[in-house]
């Protein structure tokens, strides 16, 4: 393309624009500026200098001199509130909910965050009476979420169980498990005030909501036990199987026992060592390792462990192992395996925790509620070792 003279023509108007448009943006920024108050500038070089306590001051005495500055507002309450200044995060959302020039959505906001400010703040009473109201709203679904934990720590299960209904028709995750140990935590408070058909009566209720609540059967076994009924609590307990084997463990000593009662021991060893074999798990190995050692013997127990460790190689069960060759060996070997053993112990202790799938809480017993993050049902039932040993 060649090059035209007259183009040369065009260069000083194209230039002169360009310099007329920054002149214009120029002159809107110097405007904007001026309206800002001086406060807002401090907070911002606070803020380039890392000092975010003098930072927030500034920006306070930005919201105390300029009203229009809702959103200031908001973000300085929500900044509050992470910050653990709770008092302070109440009194910012206070005044916007008090405020009659904001537009509904605004309102509603404020609203929502003065109810998260007291729930962080332990005023459940009062952050209650507004997630209530905000049922009505778009906030529906976090509402419930924070009433369900209200009702939770309140341990108001019968509110609880409507909320979590309520939440399950309009959210996308399930909430059967919560019901279910809901009506176990009933269960539980009715037996403790020895109304035992009542609390019968919502273990059913808790199966009907989730026909695999483990916790369910496992109650309903322990009960049936109590009252010598050891024919029907080894028939429960069995259903464990059915919903998930994984949890055999939890009743495996407890099986055991209703075998004793009824003088069947070595039916319920061979039931057991039959679970074993088919879902091997380091809880259950312990039990029928204990049960053969008092029943068949040192060799028995013995060959029961090393197979068993031939099959699932680990630490825990290596511990079992050098437990059941120490116990039929001559006192001089005696003391070197104890050493080994002592040594395998010390180190495979750290590997025999159960650990929350939801916040990595770690724990040496098994729990239904994590006591950290307040999951229901979020631990698995396989120790550390165990988990990584399928890993592997």
């Amino acid at each position: 393309m060649e090059f035209q003279s007259w183009w040369l023509l065009g260069f000083p108007l194209f230039f002169g624009l360009g310099w007329l448009a920054a002149r214009i943006d120029l002159k809107y920024l110097l405007t904007e500026s001026r309206t800002l108050p001086a406060s807002y500038f401090k907070g911002l070089n606070f803020l380039l200098n890392e000092q975010p306590d003098k930072a927030i001051e500034a920006f306070i005495e930005v919201a105390r001199a300029d009203q229009q500055t809702v959103e200031l507002h908001f973000a300085l309450g929500s900044l509050f509130r992470r910050r653990g200044e709770i008092e302070r995060a109440i009194r910012m959302h206070q005044n916007l909910v008090n405020r009659v020039d904001l537009t509904n959505e605004q309102k509603t906001l404020a609203l929502y965050e003065l109810a998260q400010d007291f729930l962080k703040g332990g005023l459940l009473d009062r952050a209650e009476e507004i997630f209530s109201d905000l049922r009505k709203t778009h906030y529906k679904e976090s509402a419930l979420q924070s009433l369900l934990h209200i009702y939770v720590v309140e341990k108001d299960w019968f509110k609880a169980i409507g909320v979590a209904q309520e939440l399950e028709k309009i959210s996308t995750d399930p909430y059967q498990k919560e019901v279910a140990n809901y009506f176990c935590e009933l269960a539980a408070f009715e037996r403790s005030h020895s109304r035992p058909e009542q609390a019968k009566e919502y273990l059913e209720q808790a199966l009907s909501a989730n026909r695999k609540c483990v916790r369910a059967n496992l109650l309903l076994g322990e009960w049936a036990a109590r009252e010598g009924d050891h024919t029907l609590a080894i028939e429960i307990w069995k259903r464990i199987e059915g919903q998930n084997p994984a949890y055999l463990f939890l009743v495996a000593d407890k099986l055991l026992e209703s075998y004793r009662a009824l003088q069947k021991t070595r039916e319920g060893l061979n039931l057991l060592r039959g679970f074993q074999e088919r879902y091997p798990a380091l809880d259950l190995l312990n039990a029928a390792f204990q049960a053969t050692l008092e029943t068949e013997g040192a060799n028995t127990a013995y060959r029961l462990v090393r197979d068993d460790l031939r099959r699932n190689p680990n630490l825990l069960g290596l511990d079992k192992f050098l437990e059941a060759q120490a116990i039929d060996s001559p006192p001089e070997r005696r003391a070197d395996l104890q050493l080994i053993k002592n040594l395998v112990q010390a180190y495979a202790g750290r590997l025999a925790l159960y650990q929350c799938e939801t916040c990595g809480f770690k724990a040496r017993q098994f729990y239904w509620h994590c006591p950290a993050c307040g999951g229901w049902e979020t631990y698995p039932p396989r120790r550390n070792a165990e988990l990584e040993l399928q890993r592997s």
